[in-house]
C-alpha cells in the first residue's frame, strides 16, 4: 500500500483495480490542472443526489479553465455491493443498484427506472486487497490518529473504548480499499483536491459548500 497523504504534500498516486470510463491518469500526468477526485460508494445514495450531480456540473464548467474531474468509486462496506460489476453497470447502462436505486426512486430522480444523465467524466474502481491476518496495533492507531489528530490527550477510559470500537470495526472489514485508506477517508463522498503543482491541498467528507470557491482561488493560481 501506498504512504499516507498528507496535506501539503504530493500525494501517493491513485491507486485503482480498473479505469471503467475513460483513459487511464494520474496526479503526475497532470500537472498544470487543478484536480478534483470525486470518491463515492455505488451503494451510497447521498453520492447520486448531491456529490456526483455538482462534480459533473464543476467538470463542464471549468474543464477548459484548466478543471480535472476524477471519479472514483470505492468500498468500506456492503462489499457485495459496492463493487466493479456495478461501477460498469452504472457506466454502460446508467443502472444504479441498492440503496441508490431505493432512495432515488423515491424522490422521483430517476427515468425508467435508470439515471437519467451520464456521468462525463473518467471513472475508476478503488483497489481492493483481501485482507489477510490479525489487525495490528499499528493499524489500529494509524486509523485513529488520522481521524483523532488530539487521541493522546484523551482520558484513559476513552482511548481504551475507542481503540476497541475501532478494532471491533477494522475487523469487520473484508478488504482495503487503498486509495481510501490512503487518503485517510472518512466516508463517502469524499473529495481530494490537488493544486497546479501537484500539491494536495484538501480532502473532505460529505459535501462542501465551499468546494467551487475552492476550486476557483486554485484555478487562478
Amino acid at each position: 500500500m501506498n504512504s499516507l497523504a498528507q496535506i501539503g504534500q504530493k500525494p501517493p498516486l491513485l491507486s485503482v483495480s480498473e479505469w471503467v470510463q475513460g483513459e487511464p491518469v494520474n496526479f503526475d500526468s497532470l500537472l498544470g490542472r487543478v484536480v478534483l477526485v470525486e470518491v463515492f460508494q455505488v451503494n451510497c445514495p447521498g453520492c447520486f443526489m448531491y456529490a456526483l450531480p455538482e462534480a459533473s456540473k464543476l467538470h463542464w464548467k471549468y474543464t477548459d479553465a484548466g478543471l480535472t474531474v476524477l471519479g472514483v468509486a470505492t468500498a468500506f462496506e456492503d462489499f457485495d455491493k459496492n463493487r466493479l460489476e456495478n461501477l460498469r453497470l452504472l457506466v454502460e447502462r446508467n443502472q444504479v443498484i441498492g440503496e441508490t436505486f431505493k432512495a432515488l426512486s423515491q424522490h422521483g430522480y430517476l427515468k425508467q427506472g435508470r439515471l437519467p444523465y451520464r456521468i462525463p467524466f473518467p471513472l475508476a474502481m478503488d483497489q481492493l486487497t483481501k485482507r489477510l491476518g490479525e489487525i495490528t496495533e499499528a493499524e489500529v492507531f494509524d486509523f485513529i490518529h488520522g481521524r483523532l489528530p488530539d487521541f493522546d490527550r484523551q482520558p484513559e477510559t476513552y482511548r481504551q473504548q475507542v481503540v476497541g470500537q475501532v478494532r471491533t470495526y477494522l475487523e469487520s472489514l473484508v478488504y482495503h480499499a487503498e486509495t481510501f485508506e490512503c487518503f485517510q477517508l472518512k466516508g463517502t463522498p469524499s473529495q481530494i483536491v490537488v493544486d497546479k503543482q501537484g500539491v494536495l491541498r484538501t480532502c473532505e467528507f460529505g459535501t462542501s459548500p465551499d468546494l467551487e470557491d475552492c476550486l476557483l482561488k486554485l484555478l487562478q493560481e
